[in-house]
């Protein structure tokens, strides 16, 4: 199978089409992918380190604030639209797999034009504008969450996936996760980060939040900071004198964030649809954090899903502050039964085999084509 990826900028879009790569790689050992993405994303960095290779188009999502510049967008998706026809045409692939961003719009013209089979996937519970758009020019809409459905045009080509997730997420496990971090007492486990960058907001708050737990001592903290933020963040801690060590622990970054997540009673986290999907996965107590600095408020909506499945506490950044955190998480881990059906919640929205799904619909394209 010959397969072209569509998808960049994010992690959030790069991640799921490597995940549905490697496992087509391991179905098929005649598996053959090449990306398309930007050279301004992180798929420069994450594409060629999965060992795959790269075209690149220059293309830029549409400006809602000063529409006169989406002139210059008109002429970069025209152009990109073209240059997508000849990689297509190059490569010959049996079908192509668009996993969102801007990239995505111009490959499903192209594919579309070509008529190479093609699927789009949606991350998040309300679908962007790229995925919108394409609807049209694919043959299938692969989405993350039912109450997506309602949100498309045509709901026949819709097919509920799920979120493709790592592997190693799949298969972590909470008591090996344990041994691994070497937590062998019984008191509550909290990880608490803001994304790979951090976010301001929840910094200030774990904070504001830290002298009451070195007081207290009612759970443990793993405390993701974000690289940028870390140095920031341990000097206040020392000008306050906070005390942190034992059961208080503040890092950059967390290298081992699947180790991490799985041995915690509780993830304290920003709603992404990747990260929406890993918590659900590993049927993951959580308080949701929602950036409100998204396009069309996706976060929250994730965040709101899961909540409503009884998964999840959603609390937005206009009501966080430290003592509302504190107690959020102290009432949650200190009662076992609402940790069960926190759990139990995140059946409603768990799908292991997103990738399989899709690979599923990967065969069904390649039989179309021949």
């Amino acid at each position: 199978m010959r397969v072209i990826f569509a998808g960049g900028g994010t992690g959030g879009h790069i991640n799921p089409a490597l995940s549905i790569a490697g496992y087509a790689a391991e179905k098929d050992e005649n598996f053959e992918a090449l990306f398309i993405g930007t050279r301004r994303g992180l798929e420069t960095k994450l594409v060629p380190a999965a060992g795959y290779n790269i075209e690149y188009i220059d293309i830029e999502g549409f400006d809602r604030k000063h529409i006169l510049k989406n002139i210059r967008v008109l002429k970069k998706l025209h152009d990109s639209e073209k240059r997508c026809c000849r990689i297509i045409e190059d490569f010959r692939p049996d079908c192509v797999v668009c996993t969102g961003g801007y990239v995505s719009g111009p490959v499903s013209m192209a594919a579309g034009k070509l008529h190479i089979p093609a699927l789009i996937h949606e991350q998040n519970v309300y679908p962007g504008l790229t995925v919108s758009a394409s609807e049209k020019y694919v043959d299938y809409v692969a989405v993350s969450f039912e109450e997506t459905v309602s949100h498309m045009k045509d709901k026949s080509k819709c097919v509920v996936t799920g979120n493709p997730v790592r592997g190693e997420i799949i298969s972590a496990k909470k008591e090996t996760a344990r041994l691994e971090l070497g937590i062998t007492s019984k008191k509550p486990f909290v990880l608490i980060f803001g994304g790979s960058l951090g976010a301001d907001k929840i910094n200030e708050t774990v904070l504001d939040m830290l002298p009451v737990l070195a007081e207290k001592k009612s759970f443990r903290l793993l405390f993701g900071t974000g690289d940028r933020n870390y140095q920031k963040i341990m000097e206040i801690v020392h000008e306050r004198e906070i005390e942190i060590g034992g059961d208080i622990e503040i890092v950059p970054y967390i290298n081992n964030m699947h180790t991490a997540m799985a041995a915690a009673d509780i993830v304290v986290c920003r709603s992404g649809a990747i990260t929406v999907s890993e918590l659900a996965v590993m049927l993951k107590p959580s308080v949701l954090i929602p950036s409100p600095n998204v396009v069309r408020n996706h976060q929250e909506q994730n965040a709101r899903e899961v909540e409503s499945k009884g998964g999840a506490v959603v609390i937005c950044e206009n009501e966080l502050d430290g003592k509302s955190l504190y107690s959020t998480i102290t009432e949650i881990v200190s009662d076992s039964k609402r940790l069960l059906k926190m759990s139990e919640g995140m059946k409603a929205i768990r799908k292991a085999d997103a990738s399989e799904r899709i690979y599923e619909l990967m065969c069904k394209m390649t039989e179309k084509k021949q």
